[in-house]
């Protein structure tokens, strides 16, 4: 599968994923390339808290202490801080061997491949050390009598030392365009789930679940050129308590969230996941230019789907269980990507 997809230690990123000879993710040719010029988070592994803290502070941990950060996105801190996860290097790949994914019947292949990094007490202000990890594992499933390139995710994370708890949400920042042009336009989506939570103006869910009605995103509708605009936090299961969801959510089944396919490339695209929730994102906000070979990249140049838990869970009572992760306790979570060629 080297050929088809490869990945970088600097953010444990996902560089390429090719199918039918189409790159479907963007990317830059060289690691070098995404330390000076990622701004979108392309392809990154995002943590220590993936999507935004209200604020930049969580008011209660470890017994009720706050804890501050920096407020890089508004009065809120995005994606970890100024140097998250996405922005670190990571020790590997370290090839681990075959490995099967659960939920995923048929896998041939199962290469895996194994990202490491330890994230010390204090870093971008998070408490507690966190050793996480990523297992890559690739392969390929005869679905529908089509070969289907399967791409497997699995997070570690555990906190050995520094505090007693601390805060964790991990996702990957790929964004995905099937259609081989610059933009998304033209691809047909469907989601798993009307279910959101409404945001305030800088992203922060202003109440708990609610019914998505400025499109009908569970039947197929198409991306255009400038609209519909999502960067919006789906709900999978809305029935079920946001208290529920278990720290380690690998044990859960995969669900689809969002299949997505270009009526013109012929490309499909599946995103599964164990997690709860998911940022689905239109890509407003890409401004990345030409350089190193690769072509400028502007807005709705990819789509993104990011399987998460729910949105500034640390601060709401009854979803802040989602995100803390204590001693002797492990954070964990599975995202499947499939892909194909009619």
């Amino acid at each position: 599968m080297a050929n088809e997809i490869s990945f970088l230690p600097l953010g444990a990123i996902i560089q390429s994923f090719k199918v039918g000879g189409l790159d479907i993710v963007q990317g830059f040719p060289t690691q070098e390339l995404y330390a000076s010029h990622n701004s979108p988070h392309f392809g990154a592994t995002i943590g220590r808290v993936a999507n935004r803290i209200s604020d930049a502070k969580i008011d209660s941990l470890n017994g009720g202490q706050s804890y501050s950060f920096v407020a890089n996105n508004g009065p809120n801190t995005l994606h970890g801080g100024n140097v998250g996860w996405g922005k670190r290097v990571w020790k590997g790949p370290t090839p681990v061997g075959l490995r099967q994914i659960p939920g995923v019947e048929g896998l041939q292949g199962g290469e895996t491949v194994k990202f490491t990094l330890t994230s010390e007490d204090g870093d971008e202000g998070f408490p507690g050390e966190v050793v996480v990890k990523v297992f890559y594992t690739t392969g390929k499933v005869i679905e529908n009598g089509k070969e289907v390139i399967v791409l497997g995710q699995e997070y570690d994370a555990e906190l050995v030392g520094g505090a007693e708890e601390t805060v964790v949400n991990i996702t990957n920042h790929s964004y995905f365009n099937l259609s081989g042009g610059p933009t998304i336009d033209g691809t047909v989506v469907q989601l798993a789930t009307n279910s959101y939570l409404p945001l305030n103006e800088w992203g922060i869910p202003t109440s708990g679940p609610t019914a998505y009605s400025k499109v009908e995103t569970t039947t197929p509708f198409t991306l255009g050129p400038e609209g519909p605009d999502f960067d919006d936090c789906f709900i999978v299961d809305p029935s079920k308590s946001p208290s529920s969801v278990p720290i380690d959510t690998r044990a859960l089944p995969l669900t689809k969230l969002v299949s997505a396919q270009h009526p013109e490339s012929k490309i499909h695209l599946d995103v599964l996941s164990t997690e709860p929730a998911f940022q689905f994102y239109t890509g407003k906000w890409i401004d990345v230019p030409a350089v190193g070979g690769a072509p400028a990249r502007g807005p709705r140049s990819g789509f993104c789907v990011e399987p998460s838990r729910f949105v500034n869970a640390i601060n709401v009572e009854d979803w802040q269980s989602q995100m803390i992760l204590k001693k002797g306790d492990k954070y964990g979570a599975r995202i499947v990507y499939k892909a194909w060629k009619e």
